[in-house]
């Protein structure tokens, strides 16, 4: 299908102005790298305890942040989770140890912090002994029942049995019937004996929110995940190389990989500007977009290939500017459908896969520009050069396909 008909564009006249822009948005990715927000890696590279949090109103990321510092927390990010709508919130705590006792520890420090310095009803009940209802455990919540013995049962076993039943009931209808966060300990009736639900208003309180999840990365697993992720892009960029060599000349490969390192150059760049953390799934969207790009520029190679078999006389800039113009559909009808499934993917994917679409998003369109604005351009100066040196032609017009 051809959109545009026979475009004429001088695609290499304007190639200086294409070096200006790569060199804009490569330049500023790499300053920001190296001084300004360097690269922000995911738990999943660094190590550290994720904790989940749901909030009862939406949360106040100004005072979040400011909690987190004034409990000592240092290098821990406050990120939203999920929609805005959820009021979910994500903590990420450095950790050097992978143990039970570490999650306990990680779930307890963001508890400990929110209380103290966040919750208003946590601060109105520190010190006061009563138990905080939205993070109570069910051990603990047994124990205080079987304590407090709101219905005088006495010590037994069926006062333990009793109350562990009733535990059981307050904590399905917080957890599960209403994601973790009550209105109010009266609500509770509709599960609870009333005078358990009269010692609970009493003697317990609510803090605001509840911590729904809690996962550990160790710093050993995390090297591990930094080292594979990097051994897969360059082994990716190192096979595309030999295959171009083989299956064009040499300075096909290189040109193409040149592109290509632009791109994932430009896109990391992106997430240093933005200080959004890089993940697996990023690396994920990156390996994606190389393989992508590449793609896109053997199509542009393959047809300045096949022009320099049928025409043998004319300037190779002309040439590759032709050969671009006659791939120009293609590459709109294909990279644009892309480009709007992977923004719709982007708009509508929702937090867990922000960072993968966004890799995409920036990925389609650096990709596709690097086809025609690095990669083509390289050849030309690559054959201009040997010209100048008084060789022999580096793409031969009789080449034929092996």
């Amino acid at each position: 299908m051809e959109f545009f008909g026979e475009p004429k564009i001088d695609w290499l006249g304007k190639k200086w102005y294409f070096l200006g822009f790569s060199l804009i948005f490569s330049v500023a990715g790499v300053l920001s790298l190296l001084f300004w927000h360097g690269l922000p890696l995911d738990v999943d590279f660094r190590g550290g305890t994720v904790v989940r949090v749901k909030f009862a109103e939406a949360p106040d990321y100004g005072r979040l942040r400011s909690a987190v510092q004034k409990a000592g927390l240092k290098d821990a990010p406050v990120v939203r989770y999920g929609q805005a709508a959820n009021n979910e919130v994500m903590f990420t705590l450095p950790e050097s140890k992978t143990s039970e006792s570490a999650l306990d520890a990680g779930r307890a420090a963001i508890v400990s912090t929110l209380t103290a310095n966040y919750s208003e009803a946590g601060k109105q009940s520190q010190g006061s002994g009563k138990l905080d209802l939205d993070n109570v455990g069910r051990g603990t919540l047994i124990d205080w029942l079987t304590t407090k013995d709101p219905e005088h049962l006495g010590a037994s076993d069926a006062a333990t049995q009793r109350y562990t039943q009733q535990a059981d009931a307050i904590l399905h209808y917080q957890n599960i019937d209403h994601g973790g966060l009550i209105d109010s300990i009266a609500n509770l009736s509709s599960v609870a004996d009333p005078a358990v639900v009269k010692e609970l208003e009493q003697g317990a309180y609510l803090s605001g929110f509840a911590v729904r999840n809690v996962e550990i990365v160790g710093p050993q697993v995390g090297a591990q995940l930094r080292h594979q992720a990097l051994a897969a892009t360059l082994y990716s960029l190192a096979g595309m190389l030999i295959y171009l060599w083989f299956r064009f000349e040499l300075i096909y490969g290189v040109a193409a990989v040149v592109a290509v390192f632009h791109d994932t150059l430009i896109t990391v760049g992106a997430f240093s500007l933005r200080n959004q953390e890089i993940s697996l799934t990023v690396i994920a969207a990156i390996l994606t977009l190389i393989g992508y790009s590449m793609n896109d520029t053997i199509v542009v190679f393959d047809r300045i290939r096949e022009n320099l078999r049928l025409t043998r006389r004319e300037k190779l800039a002309d040439l590759v500017n032709r050969s671009i113009n006659q791939t120009l559909s293609r590459t709109v009808l294909t990279s644009g459908l892309t480009f709007l499934t992977v923004l719709s993917l982007y708009v509508f994917g929702g937090e867990v896969l922000r960072g993968f679409s966004f890799a995409l998003v920036i990925g389609i369109l650096i990709g596709t520009y690097s086809s025609i604005a690095v990669a083509s351009p390289m050849l030309v100066a690559y054959q201009d050069w040997r010209a100048r040196r008084g060789k022999g032609a580096a793409l031969p017009a009789s080449r034929r396909s092996r």
